[in-house]
């Protein structure tokens, strides 16, 4: 899919939100951008959910405006903030302490199976890539490393010299919460991980 020329002549479509120009506008646009938004790993741009929508960039622009005005007029736990890189769901800052308190020190929640199969990769092929482990277990698994990110059982551990993929490793959390003195006393379970794993990019591709 391509996206339509909007660079000239199409700023009626910049305010195609709503009760304007509503025909030009998929229905389903403000929902599909919302999933998508709700699933990302880092900030993307109008122009990359244009093209993936096949509508024009000022159409997309004004919708994810009008949703990052009615987040912040609604009060919701989460804004939508438009960074250098692109558009992205953020926290409220004023929810970061509950956030934080949930995941780390509140009630106790048990790791999903996801997580712990998540969890098990970055263990025993530390350090390593988002891209790695998700081709172990050949889902995408960008959500659950946030979530074990934020609940301090993994840490970013640098870049990878050749392909700059960002890094991750256990921390001394992830150590003490299974009784551990250091990674040497993790059971033998390497052997049971796929040994292909080694001739995979850092994007999960075959080299």
């Amino acid at each position: 899919m391509s996206v339509r020329d909007t660079t000239a002549g199409d700023t009626a479509d910049r305010g195609a939100v709503g009760g304007e120009a509503a025909g030009d506008v998929p229905a389903t646009l403000r929902r599909d951008l919302e999933a998508v938004l709700m699933v990302v790993d880092q900030p993307v741009s109008e122009y990359d959910l244009a093209q993936a929508m096949d509508v024009p960039v000022t159409v997309v622009l004004g919708v994810l405006e009008s949703l990052s005005r009615e987040y912040t007029e609604q009060g919701r736990g989460f804004d939508l903030r438009a960074v250098a890189e692109g558009w992205r769901v953020y926290t409220r800052p004023e929810c970061a302490d509950v956030v934080e308190h949930f995941l780390r020190e509140g009630q106790e929640v048990r790791l999903t199976q996801a997580a712990l199969e998540t969890m098990a990769v970055v263990a025993y092929r530390q350090p390593v890539s988002r891209g790695r482990v998700s081709a172990v277990r050949g889902v995408n698994c960008d959500g659950v490393m946030r979530t074990l990110v934020l609940r301090g059982l993994i840490e970013e551990a640098g870049h990878d010299s050749e392909s700059g993929a960002l890094l991750y490793r256990t921390t001394s959390y992830f150590l003490e919460r299974l009784g551990l003195r250091g990674l040497d006393e993790l059971p033998d379970l390497a052997p049971f991980l796929p040994d292909d794993i080694e001739g995979l990019d850092d994007t999960g591709e075959h080299t």
